[in-house]
């Protein structure tokens, strides 16, 4: 059995690297459990079937993931926004940034067109330009764009150097194109995989996580789903429970250890239901709420970004049209979106931090937060 921490040679195949992605898969999701599992359940709307973002119809994710000895634990996750030709018929979307601190590529056309025409990719800081290079050569060899000659690839990050060897820089263009080409439908591997490899987050084991909400038809029957790469850090709070200070571990502890906070997390939000891409800026300005749920500080030295798409069929911006006549939801049909993206964006990183597995990396070891010691101090509360 593999595990995060195991020695392997250095993957340069996309081969390779589906190989390490299956059996590092295994393990995970073998020994941890989602947060559902322990009895944690945010808000009041349900999750979808999977309670991952692929619960929105046409989402697929992928994952590389890049683990050798204690010195390379990185990797590339990617988000496939909708099925068909992306550069062709792109979906409305839009970006909110709560704190700047970091390199997320394609911000300015995204905000200035509302619209992503590619794979979003999720990676480490240093390896943003093969997350750029890797979907610029998959989008041009789609068959359809022989005569595309722009490509405005959405690549963010967070850095994972503390166990992660980042100068190494181990993600290869093959491996965001493997990424892309293997991503699917359906459960999403969480924790140590993809581009949470290796992050940490409120000084315990980062990762992946992901979730989802069904809306009522009676509130439109809109399905959700958020996935996020944690990086960061504050004072945990666990369903309105602090259990970083409770477990004797949070921001400011010892105040001469100020960088405890900074860090990153890439939230990406998809849905179906029809939005504009001003009414999906808004709607991700809410998934900030479930991020402060979860004790974040969203300190001076944190990327704190929201990519927020809707893939509803009737809003795909085709370019053999000359016009585009859509219908939106109203302003005021939003609160129950607003809601709902509050809900599984707290929920998927309690996911991320549940999934995830000690570490043992380049310059520190990690541990997995204590589901056990979790588990007790929540029901202890809710009595």
């Amino acid at each position: 059995m593999l595990t995060p921490a195991a020695s392997v040679p250095m993957i340069r195949s996309s081969q390779f690297a589906l190989l390490i992605l299956c059996l590092t898969t295994f393990n995970v999701q073998a020994e941890q459990q989602r947060a559902r599992d322990l009895g944690i359940a945010p808000g009041i709307f349900q999750p979808g079937t999977h309670n991952a973002i692929t619960d929105v119809k046409g989402v697929k994710v992928g994952h590389v993931t890049l683990h050798q000895g204690k010195s390379i634990h990185t990797g590339v996750t990617v988000v496939i926004p909708a099925e068909g030709n992306l550069r062709k018929r792109k979906v409305p979307a839009a970006i909110y940034i709560a704190n700047g601190y970091g390199k997320l590529a394609g911000i300015s056309q995204l905000q200035e067109l509302g619209e992503i025409e590619t794979p979003i990719a999720l990676t480490n800081t240093l390896n943003v330009a093969e997350g750029i290079a890797g979907i610029v050569e998959w989008t041009l060899a789609q068959p359809g764009n022989e005569d595309v000659y722009s490509v405005n690839a959405v690549v963010g990050e967070t850095n994972d150097g503390r166990l992660n060897d980042i100068r190494k820089r181990a993600v290869t263009i093959e491996h965001v194109k493997a990424a892309i080409s293997s991503a699917s439908s359906g459960p999403v591997p969480e924790g140590n995989v993809g581009a949470g490899a290796g992050t940490v987050a409120f000084m315990w084991k980062g990762g992946i996580g992901t979730s989802s909400r069904q809306l009522p038809e009676a509130l439109g029957g809109w399905t959700l789903g958020v996935l996020v790469q944690s990086n960061y850090g504050g004072i945990l709070t666990i369903d309105g429970v602090q259990v970083g200070k409770a477990l004797n571990q949070y921001y400011l502890q010892d105040t001469v250890e100020r960088q405890k906070a900074d860090g990153s997390i890439m939230i990406v939000v998809a849905t179906d239901a029809p939005l504009s891409s001003r009414n999906l800026e808004r709607l991700a300005k809410r998934a900030i709420v479930g991020l402060a749920r979860t004790g974040a500080v969203v300190s001076n030295g944190s990327g704190d970004y929201v990519i927020a798409f809707s893939n509803h069929p009737d809003l795909r911006r085709d370019d053999s049209t000359d016009t585009l006549s859509t219908s939106v939801l109203h302003n005021s049909d939003m609160s129950p979106l607003f809601q709902a993206v509050a809900e599984a964006t707290e929920e998927a990183i309690y996911n991320a931090l549940f999934m995830a597995e000690d570490l043992d990396g380049h310059r520190m070891n990690v541990k997995a937060l204590p589901l056990n010691k979790v588990r007790k101090l929540v029901a202890e509360t809710k009595q």
